[in-house]
């Protein structure tokens, strides 16, 4: 038999693993593959959706933290990892990266000529491991019972 010890925590990770992959793996390049989507036009989209995605991650982030003390879970553990890495990647992205992307994304549209940058790069890196890291997260909220 299983038994899931804390669902919400459970259901909060892979709602935020499907955000992440719908967005981030797929949305993201796709627009601009749409017929007349111009690359300020797809930035601007971008922007928009990047925002709301890290408005989105950051309720499961809290989700997952509140449900975990309410479920007097340890929040220090060989378990917890997982969380923790997402969680410090959703901080950088939150504070430094967003924003740095963010402003790149206006001077692209605005002087459309910049040198190559990296950001994109760090992005889509702590996207994977973030989603990796969850989905190990989430492996550990199921726990089996002899009965």
């Amino acid at each position: 038999m299983s038994l899931v010890k804390n669902p919400l925590s459970l259901i909060s990770t892979f709602l935020w693993i499907g955000f992440v992959c719908a967005i981030s793996f797929m949305e993201a390049w796709l627009k601009f593959q749409a017929p007349g989507i111009t690359v300020a036009l797809g930035l601007g989209i971008g922007r928009l959706v990047f925002y709301a995605l890290n408005k989105v991650e950051w309720v499961f982030a809290i989700a997952i933290l509140l449900s975990s003390i309410i479920a007097k879970e340890r929040l220090l553990s060989f378990k917890t990892i997982p969380f923790a890495i997402p969680l410090l990647f959703l901080l950088i992205q939150t504070f430094w990266l967003l924003p740095a992307l963010d402003a790149r994304a206006e001077l692209i549209i605005h002087v459309h000529d910049l040198p190559s940058s990296n950001l994109h790069f760090y992005y889509v890196g702590m996207e994977i491991i973030k989603v990796s890291t969850l989905i190990i997260f989430g492996i550990f909220h199921f726990k089996t019972i002899k009965s």
